[in-house]
């Protein structure tokens, strides 16, 4: 099975789109890193796509927990002062929580499931500052898969 370079928007996208939910997470799995290592290539990647202009001068902490096959993987986001910088592990107080399991949350990133759906349907939680959420994520720029 060839790697997943989540670095890549675009590859990661197709990847996504084109495989199974179990075979997205067995190749995952199986490479070094396993999740771990793919979340922290979205990750690194979300906070490079971070476009201060949007946040509008807000500062904010924003946590992540990916279900994975290895457990729960979390991540926090903190924007401040016009920058984005991402953390393993938990945000002591963060505005706004954002749960999912790993393929659901890999879906959501490369638009391959809408979020308004994905709430309504249990596939993503957001735990404090539900507005807020939606707000954030338009804060960073998606190229087009």
């Amino acid at each position: 099975m060839p790697e997943i370079d989540a670095s890549e928007y675009q590859a990661l996208s197709q990847v996504v789109k084109s495989l199974p939910a179990d075979q997205l997470l067995a190749q995952i799995s199986a490479q070094d890193g396993g999740a771990k290592g793919v979340l922290d290539q979205v990750f690194d990647g979300m906070a490079a796509a971070f476009n201060p202009a949007k946040a509008g001068g807000q500062s904010a902490t924003v946590e992540f927990d990916i279900d994975t096959p290895q457990g729960v993987e979390r991540y926090a986001l903190e924007v401040a002062d016009g920058t984005c910088t991402v953390h393993h592990g938990g945000a002591e107080s963060p505005r706004t929580t954002i749960k999912a399991r790993l393929v659901d949350f890999l879906k959501l990133i490369t638009n391959n499931l809408n979020p308004m759906q994905a709430f309504m349907t249990g596939k993503l939680k957001v735990e404090g500052d539900l507005f807020f959420a939606q707000t954030a994520m338009n804060w960073f720029e998606r190229p087009s898969a």
